[in-house]
């Protein structure tokens, strides 16, 4: 007799639960990209088609520094991030178990575990008493605290991409007298660089994404694009807010496909 598993695609209700959650997950994402055209001032009333509050957000001098500011943030973060996570990903599976490996990746990850209030606060704590004791005020705190929190969603893929690598011609190279170095930069790297690209890109939207950790670091004057929304939304609320995040919406969207596309590239 033949043994069926349990697949919950056949289960009663799947499909009915299936759609109803896509439903409330889509639903208020497609308000928002419709209603980023309406002609007038309402987020609620549809009053005509118009490009209106997109030429609006274009040339507010606000949001293009807010804007800058995010890519210049997001763009270094995930560069830091990367770095690390390739050297973190080789440490964790380029080199025998050790004792305490287990806890290495629990740190690495760490950032993902615990509520992102609690590092916002903490690192609030750390980079008050820096700034008192430097003076220093600059972006540079908002791209360390960044960094940090990416590291994780760079490290993953890159760490997932390594343990399905071959390692008979790394092994091959090293039996030929390479350096681990020119094993790295010759047979490792080529193929890592879909992963590490995949992993560049994700931290890189996490960044820009980012509202709670940049609320707590940041210093005045040194809003993002996310933390300026934010700031309007407690003012007065206009469809310039809903063109904003359509935009993001589509840079995220673009990013995530890459990733997508990327991380399923083989040897």
């Amino acid at each position: 007799m033949a043994k069926h598993g349990f697949d919950i695609k056949k289960q009663t209700g799947f499909g009915t639960i299936a759609i109803a959650c896509f439903i409330l997950l889509y639903t208020p994402i497609f308000l928002l990209i419709i209603y980023s055209f309406n002609s007038g001032t309402s987020i609620a009333a549809w009053e005509g088609f118009s490009w209106r509050w997109y030429v609006s957000a274009w040339e507010n001098e606000q949001v293009q520094d807010a804007t800058v500011r995010s890519l210049v943030i997001a763009f270094w973060a995930s560069a830091i991030a990367t770095s690390v996570a390739v050297m973190a990903a080789l440490a964790t599976t380029r080199t025998p178990k050790f004792k305490g490996q287990t806890a290495a990746f629990a740190m690495i990850n760490q950032p993902l575990m615990v509520p992102e209030i609690v590092t916002a606060v903490a690192l609030l704590i750390l980079f008050s008493v820096i700034k008192v004791a430097t003076g220093y005020t600059g972006l540079l705190y908002l791209i360390i605290a960044h960094a940090a929190f990416c590291i994780p969603f760079a490290y993953l893929p890159i760490r997932a991409r390594l343990q399905g690598m071959d390692l008979s011609l790394e092994q091959a190279a090293a039996d030929l007298y390479a350096s681990p170095f020119l094993v790295f930069r010759r047979v490792t790297l080529p193929q890592l660089w879909p992963g590490i690209l995949a992993g560049a890109m994700l931290a890189f939207v996490i960044s820009l994404d980012d509202v709670v950790i940049t609320e707590f670091v940041k210093s005045a004057g040194q809003d993002t694009l996310p933390t300026y929304m934010l700031g309007q939304l407690r003012r007065v609320i206009t469809p310039e807010i809903n063109a904003i995040s359509t935009v993001l919406l589509g840079i995220s969207v673009f990013m995530v496909v890459a990733f997508t596309l990327l991380s399923k590239i083989r040897n």
